[in-house]
């Protein structure tokens, strides 16, 4: 079965427009927000008479998260908790219109204003109403001799016109929000269907649809141009490992920016196997590269005047006779040696290749994004990446996240796990087999293959960018698609410094 990939992203229920009117039979989308007197309504236009009243008699309260279903004069209102009254902001607005998405069942037509901004209404509609199709079969097994629509399991789409917004406000957003989506269909998809050589393929796919340079290097042409850790992980898969570099080049753009993205299309651990519990979730450890395909595509269909190269290292960490064993030497590109003490310890070795080779093209910035270290749950939890890189730039990317609601927080690269780092028998070593600063550990190793004069971040996404609980907000279960809005945000922002 081939992989199949459009933009806009498969799997939505939502597809919004502009408009100036609502359009006959319409559900209304209403905002609702929990005052000190209890609910209160908003100034909205869409509000209809007698809704505040119709509240308080179900005991709709206005929490954030809180949606509410109600039938006023034949019309049928959806009012969406937007929390404390006092403390709306554009992440309020965002969870909020998200919780919303997700009850629009059986609704084929719906209204949204724009009081709150256009931006975060259209990406709260769009991230939370995305639903990933996988592959279930099409076949209707409850009955399977009835008669039935051969489209009955495609999901359905909700048509929702967007009052008030202007069209390049509502275009930006929606083209974000596709592409959170586009880089949560690929993180969720299984591992014997996007492996290194399909994953190239559909990077070719996005590359033509989004008007983008590529470039594939195979097995052979990484052999011969000594991109050592990406082919020490990847030689004990029969899959061999990629690495694709796309391009972004817009006429007159002076700031050049390079990205890399781990993109571990499976991760075993290899010779230091994993714990059988939760491997399946190991399909989003290309979770990183997945998120740079998408910035980078949103880059060119923003049109931002920023030139962009992307290099994605793409593996499958298998183990077996010819795999990679603790205690090997590899030479990475540029050549540093590294001795690999944990072949688990793998996203790191793909990745500093990547790294020394975006640099070798002397970018004013470089952001790298993995789901790299389980030490970033530890540390910040399941919510909050981990940033670490220069420390003025560090903070920018960091900050960067917050203002999109993808928290992010700074951190430091340790002077005393110098020591740690250095091998008898290499230049480096790939883990310091510690309990302690994991995710610190892993950003110093990939310090050694960034020049002083390169601002750079390593944005650390092992907890972010999968969802193994409930959905909630405009977060689906499974894969969220982090960090992708928080570099968009980042080049949008340094598009403005040119």
């Amino acid at each position: 079965m081939a992989f199949e990939l459009s933009l806009p992203a498969r799997g939505t229920t939502v597809r919004t427009s502009p408009g100036t009117t609502v359009p006959d039979g319409a559900a209304l989308l209403v905002p609702v927000a929990s005052g000190e007197d209890g609910i209160e309504v908003p100034v909205t236009a869409l509000a209809p008479s007698g809704l505040l009243e119709a509240l308080v008699a179900v005991g709709a309260k206005g929490a954030a998260g809180e949606v509410t279903r109600l039938l006023i004069d034949g019309s049928l209102v959806i009012a969406f908790g937007l929390g404390d009254a006092s403390d709306i902001d554009d992440e309020a607005v965002r969870r909020a219109v998200g919780a919303a998405a997700r009850a629009l069942n059986n609704v084929e037509h719906a209204a949204v204003s724009t009081e709150f901004g256009a931006g975060p209404v259209v990406q709260g509609l769009l991230l939370g109403g995305y639903v990933y199709g996988g592959l279930k079969s099409t076949a209707d097994v409850r009955d399977q001799n009835s008669d039935h629509d051969s489209d009955a399991e495609t999901p359905q789409t909700t048509e929702i016109t967007v009052i008030g917004a202007d069209e390049a406000e509502h275009d930006a957003a929606v083209i974000v929000a596709e592409s959170v989506n586009l880089a949560r269909d690929l993180v969720n998809t299984p591992a014997n269907y996007l492996y290194p050589e399909s994953y190239a393929g559909v990077m070719r796919e996005v590359a033509q649809t989004a008007g983008l340079d590529i470039e594939a290097l195979d097995e052979t042409k990484l052999e011969q141009q000594g991109f050592g850790g990406i082919l020490a992980v990847g030689r004990g898969s029969s899959r061999p490992p990629r690495l694709v570099h796309l391009t972004w080049a817009p006429a007159g753009a002076s700031t050049e920016v390079a990205l890399v993205g781990k993109g571990i299309t499976f991760d075993t651990g290899g010779i230091s196997l994993k714990p059988a519990s939760g491997m399946e979730d190991m399909i989003s450890d290309m979770g990183g590269s997945a998120a740079q395909l998408a910035v980078i595509a949103a880059a060119a269909r923003l049109e931002l005047p920023v030139r962009v190269d992307a290099w994605l290292p793409l593996a499958e960490n298998m183990p077996s006779g010819t795999a990679t064993r603790p205690g090997d030497v590899i030479t990475h590109y540029g050549g540093i040696t590294s001795e690999v003490i944990n072949t688990d310890a793998e996203g790191r070795l793909v990745l500093a290749d990547a790294i020394a080779r975006a640099c070798e093209d002397e970018p004013s910035y470089l952001i790298e994004t993995a789901t790299l270290t389980g030490a970033q749950l530890v540390a910040l939890g399941k919510r909050t990446a981990g940033v670490m890189g220069s420390d003025e730039f560090r903070d920018f990317v960091a900050e960067s996240g917050r203002n999109v609601g993808e928290q992010a927080w700074a951190m430091p690269l340790l002077e005393e796990q110098e020591e740690e780092l250095t091998s008898p028998i290499a230049d480096i070593r790939n883990t310091h087999n510690a309990r302690t600063g994991g995710m610190l550990f892993a950003g110093l190793y990939l310090s050694r293959f960034v020049p002083e004069d390169i601002e750079w971040a390593h944005i650390d996404v092992a907890g972010p960018a999968w969802n193994g609980a409930g959905p909630y907000g405009y977060t689906p279960k499974r894969a969220t698609g982090t960090p992708v809005r928080t570099i968009v945000e980042a080049l949008t922002r340094l598009a403005g410094k040119q």
